[in-house]
Parts: structure tokens; C-alpha cells; sequence
């Protein structure tokens, strides 16, 4: 006896993997926003924290010469 899967059974393996590559790579990239957005917040609180009233990001445009 051996171990070996039928063929249709082995493409149907290749097709699972390819699917649960693509959920971590969606999890990892949710996680990775998560903390970004985490970072901005805790930023902003440690702003206010401190008594001070601007404390919204600002962006500045590029300065071109």
C-alpha cells in the first residue's frame, strides 16, 4: 500500500494552499494597518494627554524648488 493521493486529489491541495496563502497574506496585511492605526491614535492621545489643544496632523505639502 502506499501513501499516494490520486491526481485530482493533489490539484485539489495545490488549489487549498493557494487559498490559505491568500487568507494569511490578507491577515498579515489587516494586522499590519491595525498597528499603524493603532500607533496614530495612541500619538494623538499621548498629545491630548498633555494639555495641548492642536493636536491633529499636519500635512505639508512638498516644497519644490
Amino acid at each position: 500500500m502506499t501513501d499516494l493521493e490520486p491526481p485530482e486529489q493533489q490539484g485539489n491541495r495545490a488549489i487549498e494552499n493557494a487559498v490559505m496563502l491568500g487568507f494569511f497574506v490578507v491577515i498579515v496585511a489587516a494586522g499590519i494597518w491595525l498597528l499603524g492605526t493603532m500607533a496614530d491614535v495612541r500619538k494623538v492621545q499621548d498629545c491630548a494627554a498633555q494639555g495641548r489643544r492642536n493636536c491633529a496632523t499636519i500635512d505639508v505639502p512638498d516644497r519644490t524648488r
